[in-house]
């Protein structure tokens, strides 16, 4: 499959500012609305008409499920800003902990589902071109002289967040400390030619318009390139360390209570948690929660090294607080470029 046939859609969907997908009829009883972050639009593409054949099967009722895509801080803004999602998916905690601090969705919203109300996980690697012409091979890597990497932009994806992240723990994991990570980030991030909206943007650039030694993204995104559009034209290479970027999703509790759709914006969420979802997930790269169809898809996911936020930074209110609001320390180093 080409590049093009691959990425063109999602490209003008992100043009637009918003992408909507249906999974059933348009005369449905309930529609519900998944906003949701850049890379998970074909995760989601494939798990709204299961759930949808499923709730026919046991709930006997149809029903409509839309999906929205972009950047995950983005998609919370507008989420805040009246978006009326049913249900969000997140990549990073932060930005519903930001959903329930509007009171949008519930302040003990991680108790609300299994694993921190995380269904699934998965990890920052790097893509880089055929043959790995420049060595790249580890977090330090990215901070040579003459190595171009392509990253979304940290303030407003979680895919950026977590590059950021995941290169100042690095540094951590090596004996440093904060000065010391904060001289690798700063020299990564100097490296960066253009900071995209989101990580399906960066994708784009790094594939389609041959920008970058190597792309930072998650593994899931990774391995759809290297398997759909890879070919010869890719490598996959694992850190020897890097973060655990769980998925988080929430109930829009405002949203529910209005239409009248808790019941089955609930049943969605819980889903994700099935059997039938785990597989789904798994089948997309995405690292599952569920025992068995971990033992099942173990060869889809090599064992590395990861470390949590929490278990760096104390939790993600302190990075947000510390490193990425207005004039702290990410807006620091990239003034410096």
């Amino acid at each position: 499959m080409s590049p093009s046939r691959l990425f063109l859609r999602p490209v003008l969907a992100l043009a637009a500012g918003m992408s909507f997908a249906a999974a059933a009829p348009v005369h449905a009883d309930t529609t519900l609305l998944n906003v949701s972050y850049d890379v998970a639009r074909e995760l989601y593409k494939d798990i709204n008409p299961a759930f949808v054949a499923h709730w026919q099967r046991t709930a006997g009722e149809k029903l409509t499920v839309n999906q929205s895509h972009g950047g995950s801080s983005k998609q919370i803004q507008s989420v805040i800003a009246g978006l009326e999602a049913d249900v969000v998916t997140m990549n990073q905690a932060l930005d519903v902990d930001m959903l329930a601090k509007s009171g949008l969705a519930s302040a003990d919203w991680r108790k609300a589902f299994p694993n921190g109300a995380a269904p699934y996980t998965t990890t920052t690697i790097f893509l880089v071109r055929k043959g790995n012409p420049k060595g790249i091979k580890d977090w330090n890597d990215l901070a040579r002289p003459g190595v171009s990497v392509v990253v979304p932009n940290p303030k407003v994806t979680g895919n950026g967040r977590y590059t950021y992240l995941a290169a100042w723990g690095y540094a951590l994991s090596k004996g440093g400390n904060d000065a010391a990570a904060r001289e690798l980030v700063g020299k990564l991030f100097a490296n960066v030619p253009v900071f995209d909206g989101g990580g399906r943007g960066a994708t784009t650039t790094f594939t389609q318009r041959g920008i970058g030694d190597v792309l930072v993204t998650f593994e899931n995104e990774a391995t759809l390139i290297d398997q759909e559009v890879g070919g010869d034209k890719f490598d996959v290479v694992y850190p020897s360390v890097s973060i655990d970027a769980s998925a988080p999703v929430a109930l829009v509790n405002k949203v529910v209570d209005k239409k009248g759709s808790r019941k089955q914006a609930t049943a969605y969420l819980n889903f994700l948690y099935s059997p039938e979802g785990q597989e789904i997930i798994a089948k997309h790269n995405f690292r599952p929660r569920d025992p068995a169809v971990q033992k099942k898809y173990a060869s889809r996911f090599p064992a590395i090294k990861v470390f949590t936020v929490e278990e760096k930074f104390g939790s993600w209110d302190a990075v947000h607080k510390a490193h990425f609001a207005d004039g702290g320390i990410y807006d620091q180093i990239v003034v410096k470029r």
